[in-house]
């Protein structure tokens, strides 16, 4: 199930590793909305409230160990562009013990500081018990999704985006299953939703292991390769770090957002998290255009064919752009229908404020997918500075609008600091995509004068 994407049409080529990954991540989103409606529907509002108060700490925290460990496979994916198999081996070597290193301190720092996180945010008196059950929950099983993100962040840098969604589907149904027996039967409340998410979590995790062991020879890995090499840690962490920084800048973002919230309300809180959830699930095929524009740049800039990466990123924004249209449109109609999904109390004041919330951030959809293909192509191709000042440029416009907003009181405000930090970073990495690219080029035409000046002599 490799597939190399140094050759053939990028657009086939792209639609080919995204389909998987589109479902998958809809699977995903699926399943977090299932833990959404069980625990609305048979806990409470409050309940459901509390879940979606974590929703910007679960970001910060998981998306830090996710930013890491894409990151580190990079450098995978241009060794298996290039050829270099044996040199594939040790980045993957390298990249596992750099992971356990990553979850034993991302587990104790985030179970630590839960309590003070958690009243900095402002989180209501009346949802903090069941807020803090939740994600103290979710940050003991980090090691769950940190094995799950590395392994399957491996197989997709060979082009293999199929077996990460098949075990995506069967932790989605475990989820579901898990979720209704834990919160129905076992009367478990927000805990129930945190154990299933783990437990299906790690079950996904553990089968990619499996999977890798018995079916990927190329990706067996002897004691030899798992070795801190200096080059290669360095250039793992060139990336890693600012992916996984650029993760926190934007959880930093959105917990300012959350705190901007939380002033207003529980009822408000749940309905904000009962939009975040619709949008969520509809925006996963531009976070799948950025994870394969990610493979497909890392390629391609293993045997340095820069025009390949332009046709590609032309490509994929052009994707982007017409779903963005299509799906703006589906949604505004469809919402009436979305929200008693999730609640049977209070319909009618969630179902405003949600369409409120649609009706805002809808609009900059498309800056927002051109987030995704920007930023996930600049780092596949190895540069990680300027996609990280891209997640700053979007925490200071989602932050200065969040502060705006709870200052007014204004839901509206909470609304547009979404839309502002999209279309700011959207603009910043669109210059910096064509800054970066110009500076290649340079870089290969000066190369090969040199290897030609070599020659000559």
């Amino acid at each position: 199930m490799e597939l190399d994407m140094t050759k053939g049409s990028p657009s086939k080529l792209i639609t080919k590793f995204i389909i998987p990954i589109i479902i998958g991540n809809i699977f995903q989103q699926l399943y977090s909305m299932v833990d959404t409606i069980i625990v609305g529907r048979f806990v409470g509002v409050d309940a459901l409230a509390a879940v979606g108060a974590t929703g910007s700490v679960s970001f910060l925290i998981l998306g830090f160990t996710q930013g890491l460990t894409t990151g580190f496979t990079v450098l995978t994916a241009q060794r298996f562009g290039a050829g270099d198999r044996e040199g594939m081996r040790k980045s993957i070597g390298s990249a596992a013990i750099l992971s356990v290193i990553v979850t034993i301190v991302m587990t104790a720092v985030s179970m630590v500081g839960m309590d003070s996180l958690l009243r900095v945010m402002n989180t209501p008196e009346d949802i903090f018990d069941m807020t803090k059950e939740y994600i103290m929950i979710i940050c003991a099983g980090i090691a769950c999704n940190v094995l799950y993100n590395l392994l399957s962040s491996i197989l997709r840098a060979i082009g293999n985006s199929v077996v990460p969604l098949v075990l995506l589907v069967i932790a989605s149904v475990t989820n579901i299953v898990l979720d209704y027996v834990l919160i129905v039967y076992g009367h478990m409340g927000v805990g129930g939703a945190a154990y299933a998410t783990i437990i299906s979590q790690g079950l996904s995790g553990v089968l990619c292991l499996i999977y890798i062991i018995r079916s990927v020879p190329s990706l067996h890995i002897r004691p030899e390769h798992c070795r801190l090499e200096s080059q290669c840690v360095k250039n793992q962490l060139t990336v890693g770090i600012p992916m996984a920084l650029q993760f926190s800048i934007t959880a930093i973002g959105t917990i300012l957002v959350q705190a901007a919230l939380n002033l207003l309300g529980s009822t408000v809180v749940a309905s904000y998290s009962v939009s975040c959830k619709v949008e969520q699930l509809v925006t996963q095929p531009f976070a799948a255009m950025g994870v394969t524009m990610a493979t497909y740049c890392a390629q391609n800039r293993g045997i340095n064919d820069l025009d390949r990466i332009r046709k590609g990123v032309k490509a994929a924004n052009i994707m982007s752009g017409v779903y963005a249209l299509i799906v703006y449109g589906l949604v505004y109609i469809a919402l009436p229908y979305i929200v008693p999904l999730f609640i049977s109390e209070q319909v009618e004041m969630v179902c405003g404020y949600a369409r409120t919330y649609i009706t805002i951030c809808g609009m900059f959809f498309i800056p927002l997918g051109m987030i995704f293909i920007f930023r996930n192509a600049l780092q596949g191709c190895g540069f990680g500075f300027m996609p990280m000042m891209g997640g700053v440029v979007e925490l200071l416009s989602r932050g200065i609008v969040a502060f705006a907003a709870a200052h007014l009181m204004s839901y509206v405000g909470v609304c547009f600091a979404n839309a502002s930090a999209w279309l700011t970073a959207g603009i910043f990495l669109w210059i910096a995509y064509h800054f970066l690219m110009k500076k290649m080029v340079r870089d290969k035409k000066a190369h090969e004068e040199r290897m030609l000046a070599e020659a000559m002599q």
